[in-house]
């Protein structure tokens, strides 16, 4: 590692399929779309985006699709030396229909195993993980072994040096209930320094879906700062200056999915810019806006240009003149 990487991800890559046909379910779609996808890939993609040096630490299977991941990495400007191949399992495939505003199924193919869930903890580069200025770890990678006992491992060993984030990220179908999944987050949560999720993925994590008691309890659990996102409703953030209420960025909505993974990687660059958090989530809300608006993830993800534009169009709408 010739320089520490300034946000490095670890956890689930897939191959995403969506369809380029709107509002119609996969048995009447007559051409798809092939993307780079997976929560914590599109957040690395997603911070690269804003010029960030950044890696992803993952698995795929030794197979076309896998190969086609490392290029599509690459061709974000995310570094792949940390994403090995399985031999002998397949990359998942992710198919998705598309019913805007709120209606976005997703299914998985070639996850039983999953390559990204066979991280070990022997094979981690745990001086990278150290040195990271952002280490980003997400809930489904506490789902299955190995990846559980390899992500409390980078946990444990990353000391919550610098900033350290754990999207709560809560996926029913990778767990066996909601309470097995609340036991493993709650062991992950000691070591981070920032907790990201929804109101659901809140009430795994803590037990409440209550904003301001979700925060509460996720800064009880160890966290410094909260992001809890309330869709419609806007953002949430509490850290030592406060709490934060950012209202929602408001888009015509094509795909809502990806949306999270874009406030992830931009709320990954506001932290690290050194701004405070009511900025940093306003950005990384515009951020999450603008892939809504669009019909891809990885490959929707803004330019903080763009982001900075369309905050900026939004301000003159509203005639609020504080972006900080």
């Amino acid at each position: 590692m010739s320089a520490p990487y300034e946000v490095l991800t670890m956890g689930r890559i897939s191959v995403d399929v969506y369809p380029l046909q709107i509002g119609v379910g996969i048995e009447d779609v007559e051409s798809f779309g092939k993307y780079l996808g997976g929560s914590s890939t599109n957040v690395a993609v997603a911070a690269a985006r804003h010029g960030r040096r950044v890696a992803t630490i993952t698995r795929t299977g030794d197979d076309p699709f896998g190969r086609f991941l490392h290029q599509a990495l690459r061709g974000f400007g995310v570094d792949d030396t940390m994403v090995s191949s399985v031999p002998g399992l397949k990359t998942p495939v992710t198919f998705c229909e598309i019913f805007p505003p709120d209606d976005f199924p997703l299914y998985f193919y070639g996850r039983e195993p999953a390559p990204d869930m066979r991280i070990s903890p022997d094979e981690l580069d745990y001086d990278a993980i150290r040195a990271a200025g952002v280490f980003w770890v997400t809930g489904t990678g506490l789902s299955e072994e190995p990846s559980r006992s390899a992500t409390l491992a980078a946990l444990e060993a990353r000391g919550k040096r610098g900033v350290t984030v754990l999207d709560l990220d809560y996926r029913p179908m990778f767990w066996e209930s909601r309470e097995a999944a609340r036991e493993q987050v709650q062991k992950a949560l000691q070591h981070v320094t920032v907790a990201v999720g929804n109101l659901d993925e809140c009430l795994t994590a803590v037990g409440t879906d209550d904003p301001r008691a979700a925060a509460a309890a996720l800064h009880d659990a160890g966290v410094t700062t909260a992001v809890v996102k309330q869709g419609p409703k806007g953002v949430l953030g509490s850290d030592p200056a406060g709490i934060h209420e950012i209202p929602p960025t408001p888009v015509d909505v094509v795909n809502g999915l990806g949306a999270g993974d874009a406030f992830g990687g931009a709320l990954c660059h506001g932290i690290l810019a050194g701004w405070d958090l009511a900025r940093a989530v306003r950005f990384a809300n515009a951020a999450g806006a603008i892939v809504a608006s669009r019909l891809a993830c990885s490959s929707a993800m803004p330019t903080t240009d763009e982001v900075d534009a369309l905050i900026g169009a939004r301000r003159a709408e509203t005639g609020d003149g504080d972006d900080q």
